[in-house]
């Protein structure tokens, strides 16, 4: 009887590897840049949110978001965030060298562990 339910919990698990598309069982490299080109503004909140609170669990202090120029509605709404997440210090456009007033710079808060 337990081999036949480890036999159908392994099956279960091939099946559900199965379904996932080659291209996304890969990896992913966290870095401290998001790249939010191609999100739509919808998407933005919870894009950023997710980025902060992996950046604050690998201890970035520096992080950068890019959000493209012009009119950015994208710009706008990652402010947005920005002002009211705990996990942020300060932030600014980057400079020109690293985005200019197409990306915003991040200085997250530092936590000490005691």
């Amino acid at each position: 009887m337990r081999l036949l339910s480890e036999k159908k919990r392994m099956s279960r698990e091939k099946t559900k590897a199965a379904d996932i598309p080659h291209e996304l069982r890969k990896p992913v490299i966290v870095t401290d840049v998001l790249d939010l080109h191609g999100f739509f503004p919808e998407q933005v909140e919870e894009v950023v949110k997710e980025f902060l609170l992996n950046a604050v669990k690998l201890k970035f202090r520096h992080t950068r978001i890019i959000h493209g120029k012009g009119k950015s509605r994208l710009k706008y709404e990652v402010h947005k965030i920005l002002s009211f997440s705990p996990y942020v210090e300060s932030f600014k456009d980057c400079a020109p060298d690293s985005g200019g007033w197409g990306a915003t710079c991040v200085v997250l808060k530092i936590r000490h562990s005691d």
